[in-house]
């Protein structure tokens, strides 16, 4: 296994990387000359047809470095019905999305069919490409096996497979079904493979599919860049309204400096509490994670790139891979459950040279997994922000607060006791008519979520408690 630094002092350009001249130009039209040194170092070892295997964190261009030599190589010769000449797997739906977008934007000036399997789509659109045969099939590893299984795609055929977040897909369990895919095509194809860690389960997989790679590794696995900007609030409370409240206090305090920014949580129940609670209280927000419907993902996802979204509440599915160049903060509302994944969440600023800023609330029950984020990131004590005074007037109004809590318990109460005689069938369409769930999720911030057309999941449309 060779290894490839990708660390020449003398300057690179796209035309020192052996592209053809069509590629070349539509990489120019998009406003890029030089290539990221993960594009530097894997481009070349790809268009030598060799096995590669990169690691680079998210952020570092590798979508480019995988999409460009497979164009590359698929100029010359034509798709056969239901025989892709090339496969890249990706862990999420808007992951593959987006590659497919790169594909469409680099190559404008081939004429290369393509064709996207994903979850949400119609069997029957993806069937009628696939009949007619594609260039590049783009797919996530459950719909693929669907295809296969069947009797609508043959692999037999492939020329060059990608695996794109190779440790996302063990994260996500797809391990598994990796390896029958792998199985499935055959033992002359070139395999692109990248991933931003190397658990011994991924060094498995690779050690046993891939030949001979060139190894190609810009930045250690699990490095923070060093454009970015850390620092944690330390919530003297396990509280889930303080942290809301200190959430807001954050955002209001980053003014005109915050362009856009990402809120990542650790379960999909608080994204959707948060985003409803800063709708409340005025600001522009959405939630994104994998419950959502698919239709309502991209259209949230193409907001936020457009600007017409300003906050992203997010779970980990929005952490990796996006192709979204220029968030300004990343706000961890919870500390992740996995250290990696820090890595990854605040991965979303500071990107391409950018400035960036990430900020993490940190509560007394989050040590151990603050203690893990530290470890992994080899930082011995991130920056803290002081919002003493803020917590202190926090805890000041909580016996206001308290108060008004009780009355609502009694008026709770009273209702309850009310209701108590009332039939099943009443019962009943109260439940239709909170979205078909038998109790609703209550929130002292939330409020009616406004401002998501007419594309709102029927378990957002929640009146203020």
């Amino acid at each position: 296994m060779d290894t490839d630094q990708g660390k020449d002092e003398t300057p690179v350009t796209f035309d020192d990387l052996g592209l053809e001249p069509s590629l070349l130009s539509a990489v120019k039209d998009a406003g890029y000359t030089s290539p990221t040194p993960i594009q530097a170092a894997a481009i070349p070892e790809a268009l030598k047809g060799r096995d590669v295997l990169g690691i680079a964190q998210t952020g570092t261009g590798k979508t480019a470095s995988f999409v460009l030599p497979v164009i590359h190589r698929l100029s010359k010769g034509r798709a056969r019905a239901r025989m892709p000449r090339s496969l890249i797997l990706a862990p999420t739906r808007e992951l593959a999305a987006q590659v497919a977008e790169q594909f469409e934007k680099y190559g404008k000036n081939h004429k290369l069919s393509m064709a996207l399997l994903i979850g949400g789509v119609s069997f029957a659109d993806q069937d009628m490409k696939l009949t007619r045969g594609v260039d590049v099939l783009i797919a996530t590893p459950g719909r693929l096996l669907d295809h296969h299984e069947r009797g609508k795609l043959l692999l037999t055929g492939l020329e060059v497979m990608v695996v794109d977040e190779a440790d996302r897909m063990l994260d996500m369990g797809f391990i598994p079904d990796i390896e029958r895919i792998f199985k499935l095509t055959p033992f002359t194809r070139q395999t692109l493979f990248f991933s931003a860690t190397m658990p011994p389960e991924i060094q498995r997989l690779t050690d046993q599919f891939l030949s001979a790679p060139a190894l190609v590794e810009v930045a250690k696995p699990a490095t923070t860049a060093t454009t970015i900007t850390q620092q944690i609030i330390r919530v003297p409370r396990s509280d889930e309204k303080s942290k809301r409240a200190a959430l807001r206090q954050l955002i209001e305090e980053c003014g005109d400096e915050l362009k856009n920014g990402i809120i990542f949580c650790n379960r999909k129940k608080n994204v959707d509490v948060i985003a409803k609670s800063l709708q409340k209280h005025g600001f522009n927000a959405r939630p994104i994670h994998g419950d959502l419907p698919q239709s309502f993902r991209m259209e949230t996802l193409q907001a936020f790139r457009d600007g017409e979204l300003k906050l992203l509440v997010a779970s980990d599915v929005a952490a990796r891979g996006l192709d979204i160049p220029d968030v300004s903060h990343v706000f961890n509302f919870s500390v992740p459950v996995n250290a990696d994944d820090y890595v990854h969440r605040i991965g979303r600023t500071g990107r391409a040279g950018r400035k960036g800023h990430a900020v993490m609330l940190v509560t007394p029950e989050d040590s151990k997994a603050y203690a893990a984020v530290l470890r992994v990131t080899g930082i011995e004590e991130i920056e803290e922000r002081d919002m003493g005074d803020f917590f202190e007037k926090l805890e000041a109004e909580a016996p206001s607060r308290g108060g008004d809590r009780g009355k609502s318990r009694s008026r709770r109460g009273e209702k309850s006791a009310a209701s108590s005689s009332s039939s099943s069938s009443e019962r009943g369409e109260r439940r239709r008519s909170s979205g078909g769930r038998g109790r609703r999720d209550r929130d002292d911030d939330g409020g009616q979520v406004v401002g998501f057309g007419d594309h709102v999941p029927a378990f957002l449309q929640v009146e203020a408690s």
